[in-house]
């Protein structure tokens, strides 16, 4: 017994150790560098596009010169804090839209007659976009972030909603009558089984909506506002800034990407015990 437990603290870090290089082989394996190869290929154009001339400076300056108005624009412009504010208008637009979506959607999923009470409104607004709503609240909530989040809010509700809704319908009826064997209670049915069956879909609805609250940010505050990455893509446009606006546009596809792989991450990790097909 001593032996064993003299030996337990020497063996503890050879383990970790052996599991970060695991990790770390994972990270630079082959598999993953392939991804780059096009945004390297598309990167390399652009300088030799650039460099050559072949489109005029105004229309694509050179990647330098774009690097530079980034930092001119971290530095002497408020570009953290118009990233901030778009980013706080899409984590509150989604949570609120994508809450009341998984809320309603269970409801809806569940209860037959209730899906018929909220189909025909449903379906009817879900149809008008939510730029074509904008105006209206614009004159509701004014020119503020409220209008912003609830277009928001509205552009990723029906995703969400229309997901979680096939989802609850899409249970295999197998195992509703296994649970009707096993004398599952109404809850123990809902909690067991539908919603674990409708976590895919769900989840996948869910990482579809954050990616495309982040594109309409853009939108919102482009049409209105005097702050936001939108705003600054519009007033760049306007004083044919192309640099400034391509700093934005290369900003918003990182965070865009950054979003779409912590909500696959997120969607990992909540459905680890589901596997597939992988290709």
């Amino acid at each position: 017994m001593n032996t064993l437990t003299h030996n337990l603290p020497s063996t503890a870090p050879a383990s970790e150790a052996s599991s970060f290089a695991t990790k770390l082989q994972q990270w630079l394996a082959p598999s993953r560098a392939i991804g780059f190869l096009l945004p390297a290929g598309v990167l390399l154009l652009w300088q030799t596009a650039a460099s050559l001339e072949w489109i005029d400076p105004v229309f694509l300056p050179a990647p330098i010169k774009v690097v530079e108005a980034f930092f001119k624009m971290l530095t002497e412009q408020k570009l953290l804090w118009d990233f901030a504010v778009s980013l706080s208008l899409v984590a509150q637009g989604f949570l609120y839209g994508a809450f009341a979506a998984v809320v309603l959607g269970v409801g809806a999923g569940l209860s037959k007659r209730f899906e018929q009470f909220l189909s025909p409104t449903f379906d009817t607004i879900r149809h008008i976009p939510g730029i074509a709503w904008f105006p209206l609240i614009v004159l509701w909530l004014g020119l503020g972030a409220p209008a912003k989040i609830l277009v928001i809010a509205k552009t990723v509700f029906f995703p969400v909603f229309l997901n979680t809704l096939q989802g609850i319908r899409s249970v295999d009826k197998s195992y509703i009558e296994l649970a009707e064997v096993m004398t599952l209670t109404r809850w123990q049915l809902v909690r067991k089984i539908i919603l674990p069956a409708a976590t895919p879909t769900i989840m996948v609805s869910l990482r579809y909506a954050a990616g495309l609250a982040w594109a309409l940010v853009v939108v919102a505050e482009g049409l209105s506002g005097l702050e936001g990455l939108g705003f600054l893509i519009f007033r760049a446009q306007g004083l044919l800034l192309t640099d400034q606006l391509l700093v934005c546009m290369v900003i918003i596809g990182l965070v865009g990407f950054g979003i779409d792989r912590t909500m696959y991450l997120l969607q990992r990790r909540v459905l680890r015990w589901k596997q597939g097909f992988e290709g």
